[in-house]
């Protein structure tokens, strides 16, 4: 009797407690998701596998002209992504060169935005002659990809120009003859 009473009493204990536990759901429910959104600042030039370009000029055919330039070059595309932080809403990107050469302006132009990308794309400034020293060439870039690859971003153009040209800061005076020196330009995506 001891034992039915006592098997009795469990069965009861566990009836009243199973239904105070549905007393507690209702007609809504929720839970939280934790989202994590990296901060993301990359550049890169493409086409990747012929970014390296070749400039050089021509020397004239009749005495008393100056020396001219190869045509502009304009086959090399800035792709950059971004997620801007909470302190810096905007980005730009910034253009130097690693080598003056003496008597030579190397001027780059970069166009407005075009192909697959997305989000607060950049403004490209003006033509730019490079220095050794940084210079804002796309300015206001906030969450933004421009999408990857050739005809994706901001197309590129550079051209040469002999010293004392028009807005150059290069003097013809100082050229010298060469078989071909390398320079280096260098793109850096940075917060404002």
């Amino acid at each position: 009797m001891k034992k039915l009473n006592l098997s009795l009493t469990v069965c009861l204990i566990a009836a009243a407690f199973s239904g105070s536990l549905k007393a507690q759901d209702t007609n809504t429910d929720n839970h939280t998701i934790t989202i994590s959104i990296p901060e993301v600042a990359l550049v890169d030039i493409e086409p990747a596998a012929t970014k390296n370009i070749t400039l050089g000029f021509t020397a004239p055919t009749e005495a008393g002209n100056p020396i001219t330039p190869s045509t502009s070059n304009s086959t090399l595309w800035l792709n950059y992504s971004s997620i801007k932080s909470v302190a810096d809403p905007t980005r730009n990107v910034s253009v130097k060169v690693n080598a003056l050469i003496p008597g030579i302006d190397i001027n780059v132009t970069a166009a407005a935005a075009t192909g697959s990308g997305a989000g607060t794309l950049g403004t490209p400034s003006a033509q730019l002659t490079l220095s050794a020293a940084d210079q804002t060439i796309i300015s206001g870039i906030g969450s933004a990809y421009t999408g990857n690859g050739a005809n994706n971003g901001h197309n590129l153009t550079y051209a040469l120009a002999a010293g004392s040209g028009p807005g150059g800061v290069a003097a013809y005076a100082d050229l010298q003859a060469t078989a071909s020196t390398v320079a280096t330009v260098t793109y850096t995506i940075s917060d404002n």
